[in-house]
């Protein structure tokens, strides 16, 4: 009886769930010249949603980054048309946050010249400038920033390129969600979770 009772105790103790612990989405791109990982902002909850959406249908890993000028950014997704991005069915709403800014290394979505600013979903740029790009703020929407791989995108910006600012040899993008832990961010180089 004294060990019926105890094991029953035993199998109650271990069996009650853990709670596992919270993740948070994460941009991955992985090309020939490394990986880069960036944040993605809650402010911007359209522009995460797009991307994590794309990000897991592998939409971006037939693409490439197609414009790469030194001092400005790294943009890659779908190609700037003559037509523009008319009737594309990813075009976003702008979200424009006054606490995220073009600052080295924000993760944007690029456009075409259209009045109301809508966000082309399906290509992303790095800024490469150290200085930043004030002049793109308010202008198009950033959803991320970047916390590791910088050095990537240096390299990828100072790439050869053709009189397009298109990369002589192809850097094909491999973009990825990874939910990672707090613990998991921190030893990654992020440090903006707050507890």
């Amino acid at each position: 009886m004294l060990y019926n009772l105890l094991l029953i105790a035993h199998l109650f103790l271990t069996s009650t769930d853990s709670k596992p612990p919270k993740t948070y989405p994460v941009g991955q791109i992985k090309t020939r010249l490394g990986e880069v990982l960036f944040w993605l902002y809650d402010e911007t909850p359209r522009h995460k949603a797009s991307f994590l959406k794309l990000a897991n249908a592998a939409y971006w890993d037939t693409l490439t980054f197609n414009r790469v000028i030194p001092n400005f950014v790294a943009q890659g997704g779908c190609p700037d048309t003559p037509a523009g991005f008319a009737g594309s069915p990813y075009l976003l709403e702008p979200e424009f946050v006054p606490t995220v800014r073009h600052v080295y290394g924000a993760v944007g979505t690029g456009r075409d010249d259209n009045p109301g600013k809508l966000s082309a979903g399906c290509q992303l740029y790095i800024v490469q400038n150290k200085k930043g790009l004030p002049r793109l703020d308010d202008n198009y929407t950033i959803f991320g920033q970047v916390f590791k791989g910088m050095d990537v995108i240096d390299a990828i910006c100072n790439t050869k390129r053709d009189s397009t600012d298109t990369p002589l040899e192809p850097i094909k993008l491999d973009v990825n969600v990874l939910n990672l832990t707090a613990s998991e961010l921190k030893k990654l180089g992020y440090t903006g979770i707050k507890n």
